[in-house]
């Protein structure tokens, strides 16, 4: 009976405005798998259903998550990047600014040597992303400075950070910037 009574006061000094907030998020936890959005149009509110639209959506397609990854990202890379055994450390640090963009800013670094995710199984709009940027530097560059470059400033884009490296490998990621805007500089 107290309880009752405590809810009519605090009810009584609410304000019509925080009362029809009140009755509209009790309304919005009422159903599952239904919300309430506001027609801006109307000016009204709507229920709306999210199971059937999530119904309607298309889901990411496997074969060609396959294809983008495979045939397009690492095929490329493989491609055009410099081959060879004295390349190898400039390819691993590309490699991980790719990595941490596709893996939507998840570093080795910060796990000791795990990303503790897989590139691989992003989403198709980040994949199709970083696609673009290669093909762009496949039909315009090649230079993996150039490439490097701009898988670094795409992470900046996003807020990603970038790997933390030893002192040799992290001079050598600067070094391949640092060379990169000096090609741009004689552009």
């Amino acid at each position: 009976m107290a309880k009752e009574n405590n809810k009519k006061r605090k009810k009584d000094k609410l304000s019509e405005a925080d009362i029809e907030r009140m009755e509209l998020l009790q309304r919005a936890n009422e159903k599952v798998g239904k919300r309430l959005s506001i027609n801006t149009e109307k000016g009204n509110l709507e229920e709306v259903d999210e199971l059937r639209e999530l119904i309607g959506k298309e889901f990411e397609d496997p074969e060609e998550k396959y294809n983008i990854y495979y045939r397009g990202i690492r095929r490329l890379l493989m491609d055009f990047l410099p081959k060879g055994q004295e390349f190898k450390e400039a390819r691993d640090i590309i490699y991980d600014e790719k990595n941490i963009f596709l893996n939507l800013d998840k570093k080795k670094s910060d796990n000791n040597g795990i990303r503790k995710s897989d590139g691989r199984m992003t989403f198709q709009p980040v994949m199709n992303e970083i696609l673009d940027v290669i093909v762009q530097w496949v039909s315009e560059s090649q230079n993996p400075f150039d490439l490097y470059r701009e898988f670094y400033e795409l992470n900046e884009r996003h807020g990603y950070g970038h790997e933390k490296y030893d002192k040799t490998s992290l001079s050598i990621a600067k070094s391949m910037y640092n060379l990169s805007e000096k090609d741009q500089d004689l552009d």
